[in-house]
């Protein structure tokens, strides 16, 4: 048989010492058909490509390549690189407060309630920022500052009764701030008697606000709402 005519796409003399031609098995022979050679061009051809597209392709990034077409060409697809850390945007659950910072919270407010029915100005002041802020029936609805204000019901009204006071905190409801700060609202019922020696109970919704400074906790805001605190009816 007459040698089959070389391809044109072809040099005389082929680098044979290319892995591609010297291990494909459709090099192992010299000579090949028209159609042999096509494909095996195709697939060199495509080879190339692929290994071009993998090496980045001069642009910095990570570039996705899809399997050959039947046609020899290859369709990279550019990703875009991720360069930051990866982050989880799970449902975190913060870890709940102590129990113990609650109740301590529970008993300092106690304390301030106890020092309000015993008259005592002295241990009130002691609880309370000299800035405390608050709004309660007394003020008829106006912001107050300071311990002025309170001073005048202490000394011309609760230390001067003799009769007994028991104060009940209800659902009491601790909100945990950081380590130095507490939000506390409860309901508080307040026992006394009247001016006739009448049992009598008035209730009101309070919220105070503490804040820990060197160590010790001071309520710097009050806000009280429902009937003026007995006995001051």
């Amino acid at each position: 048989l007459p040698p089959a005519r070389p391809w044109p796409g072809l040099s005389q003399s082929p680098d044979w010492s290319h892995p591609f031609l010297s291990q494909s098995p459709c090099w192992s022979h010299p000579f090949l058909s028209q159609q042999e050679t096509v494909e095996c061009l195709k697939k060199f051809n495509a080879r190339r490509k692929l290994k071009v597209s993998l090496g980045g392709g001069g642009q910095g990034g990570v570039v996705a390549v899809s399997r050959p077409r039947p046609g020899g060409l290859v369709s990279p697809r550019p990703v875009l690189p991720h360069t930051g850390p990866i982050l989880w945007f799970g449902a975190v659950t913060p870890p709940c407060p102590p129990p113990a910072r609650k109740q301590e919270i529970i008993k300092i407010t106690e304390q301030l309630i106890e020092a309000v029915n015993n008259g005592d100005f002295e241990a009130y002041a002691k609880i309370c920022d000299p800035g405390l802020t608050s709004f309660e029936p007394e003020a008829l609805g106006n912001l107050v500052e300071g311990m002025d204000f309170h001073r005048f019901y202490f000394e011309n009204l609760l230390s001067k009764n003799n009769k007994p006071i028991h104060t009940t905190i209800l659902n009491p409801h601790v909100h945990v701030i950081g380590e130095d700060a507490a939000c506390i609202a409860y309901i508080r019922l307040t026992q006394y008697l009247d001016a006739q020696g009448r049992p009598r109970t008035s209730q009101s919704e309070e919220t105070r606000v503490w804040h820990r400074r060197d160590g010790k906790w001071q309520n710097v805001h009050f806000h009280g709402s429902g009937a003026p605190v007995a006995p001051l009816q």
